[in-house]
This record gives C-alpha cells, sequence and structure tokens, in this order.
C-alpha cells in the first residue's frame, strides 16, 4: 500500500496561515504526512529587507527568522491536516528550547525546513515540533519548539 503525501504551494499556503511579505518565509511545503511531519521550503533571496541592515556588507538570514520559517512549516503541516483553509488560523509561539545554529544561511540557498510535531493532536491548542534546517546537506539551524494553535470557532 503506498500512502500520497499531501503539499501546499503559495497559494495554498497563504489560505492557511495568515502571514504576509515581508514576513511569509516559506514558499512551499511538500511530503505533508499529516500531522506527523513535513518538509517546507525557503528560497532564500537578495530583495528580502532584512538584509538591508544584517548586515548590509555581508547579508546572513537571522537566526529567528530561521525558526520563524520551521514554525510556519510546522502550521501549514497542522492547517493542511486539520482542512484549516480560509478558516483564519493564528498560532503564536509559546516556548523555543534547545535551538542552535550550525552555519550561516545566505541569498541564492535553498533552505529546507523539516519539522515533526512531537506533541500534539487535532482539536489540541497546544503542539510541540522538532524543526531542523538545512542547506543541502549541512544542518544550518535545529529548535524544539511550542506553540498554541488559535483554532477558529465554528
Amino acid at each position: 500500500m503506498t500512502t500520497s503525501l499531501d503539499s501546499a504551494d503559495i497559494g495554498r499556503i497563504q489560505r492557511l496561515i495568515p502571514h504576509r511579505y515581508p514576513f511569509l518565509l516559506v514558499d512551499k511545503v511538500v511530503d505533508m504526512d499529516g500531522i506527523a511531519s513535513a518538509r517546507g521550503i525557503k528560497n532564500v533571496t537578495m530583495n528580502e529587507p532584512h538584509f538591508q541592515g544584517h548586515f548590509p556588507a555581508k547579508p546572513i538570514m537571522p537566526g529567528v527568522t530561521i525558526v520563524e520559517a520551521m514554525a510556519q512549516t510546522a502550521a501549514v503541516m497542522v492547517g493542511a491536516a486539520l482542512e484549516m483553509e480560509d478558516k483564519h488560523l493564528l498560532v503564536y509561539f509559546m516556548s523555543i528550547e534547545g535551538c542552535k545554529f550550525r552555519r550561516m544561511v545566505v541569498p541564492g540557498d535553498v533552505l529546507e525546513l523539516k519539522v515533526s510535531t512531537t506533541r500534539g493532536k487535532p482539536g489540541g491548542k497546544v503542539w510541540r515540533f522538532h524543526g531542523e534546517a538545512s542547506v543541502g546537506d549541512e544542518l544550518a539551524c535545529e529548535a524544539d519548539f511550542t506553540a498554541m494553535m488559535d483554532l477558529p470557532k465554528e
């Protein structure tokens, strides 16, 4: 038996989470396995506003935006699994733990964001995830994070 994994292009992402430019930090989410795991893709480009000041002579993607990109990937995964398109799902950070940065992320990189659910269930408000962000075979960041899903009332 084969399992078909779900995906979300930029149009579907915008139907699932409220983030927009300049703070929408994931371009597509693929390999979504229900609420278990997913892989986000972020194409890092020089025209992103944070590179104007971080740093003008040596542009580096801020670490907090890498963690945010992992969280947005997790929110898309959960939102898709729970069929939350166009339902105004909001997600709030509650904690970030064990966050480590291993490699700089720069314009031209393709950031791969692997997330997996370590705690959470449909209908639950508090979810915990493990995320890893990589460029090619190099780990750039890893973190465990907890988020509250503000599910709309039916």
